[in-house]
């Protein structure tokens, strides 16, 4: 099996040097394996490193151990079906830097009750859909003009989100947004950085106030799942070919469900059911695990 390590750090700190690509040869000899050679995707940023011998997955744990306390990303894995022809990623803290509906909590004065209840949810100590339901509530009676306000005062793209996207569309590849959030969001992001189709839950508003209700039926950890399996067999694709990333425990199922499953700067159980894990890097780092050069980039 023919096979690559990547190993990548934040666009703002290019740290990588020949010694880290030495480093890994000798581990990858030391585990009985061979090294090819290497491959600057981005100087001091990014780079591959063929290899045969070890199984991906013991190496990348292996280089995880070994690098442990340094802001290095690492992704093992085989060359084949690496480039994905589909993308499907979780919005809030992933896609974009908050959680919608705690700044939303923000301006109805309860940011920090309805964060707790998110918090839960993210780590999965708590269902969703009740979660989200009672979050809602906590909204009851706050002016519509909120989301417009959240939007444009507390919404930011998380570092390399356009890029990605721009760049695996123009690369051909089909690209989804699934939230548990709200479709007001999701849809102005989607039309913002280009995603193909956005999906989230849909506030009910009435004489232009939040009513505390949502639309049945409420997008779930299910729900992401099932919105991957409904792109694939739409593309008529192998889960060999799909990428999915979020930072929750509503993700993980999605995640699964996927080729390559990527936790991005996610909770620890989010990084355990992972493929792999983003800790450091941006959203490009995605394109770096796909085998993307810089010089590839669609900005």
């Amino acid at each position: 099996m023919k096979a690559v390590a990547t190993l990548f750090v934040n666009p703002l700190n290019p740290i990588l040097t020949e010694d880290h690509v030495r480093h890994v040869s000798d581990i990858i000899k030391s585990m009985g394996g061979s090294s090819g050679r290497m491959d600057w995707l981005d100087p001091g940023i990014a780079f591959d490193l063929p290899f045969q011998g070890p199984d991906p997955q013991i190496l990348q744990k292996r280089l995880m151990a070994e690098l442990t306390g340094k802001p290095i990303d690492i992704a093992c894995q085989s060359v084949s079906a690496r480039r994905k022809k589909m993308l499907i990623a979780d919005m809030d803290s992933t896609i974009i830097t908050v959680e919608c509906i705690d700044e939303l909590a923000d301006f109805a004065g309860l940011k920090a009750k309805v964060s707790a209840i998110t918090d839960a949810a993210m780590r999965g100590e708590t269902d969703f859909a009740a979660a989200l339901k009672k979050r809602v509530r906590l909204l009851a009676g706050l002016n519509e003009t909120a989301l417009q306000d959240v939007y444009d005062q507390r919404v930011a793209l998380t570092a390399g989100a356009e890029t990605l996207i721009r760049t695996m569309r123009q690369q051909g590849a089909r690209t989804y947004l699934v939230s548990g959030g709200f479709t007001f969001f999701t849809g102005r992001i989607a039309n913002l950085i280009g995603f193909h189709e956005h999906y989230a839950n849909r506030l009910i508003i009435d004489q232009g106030k939040l009513t505390g209700h949502v639309e049945e039926p409420i997008v779930t950890s299910e729900t992401k799942r099932q919105k991957l399996i409904m792109g694939r067999t739409a593309l008529g694709l192998h889960p060999s070919q799909i990428l999915a990333v979020g930072d929750g425990a509503n993700d993980i199922p999605m995640l699964n469900e996927a080729g390559l499953g990527v936790a991005y700067h996610a909770r620890e159980m989010v990084i355990r059911a992972a493929d792999m894990a983003i800790r450091h890097s941006d959203l490009t780092g995605l394109l770096y695990i796909q085998g993307y050069r810089k010089t590839d980039f669609t900005q």
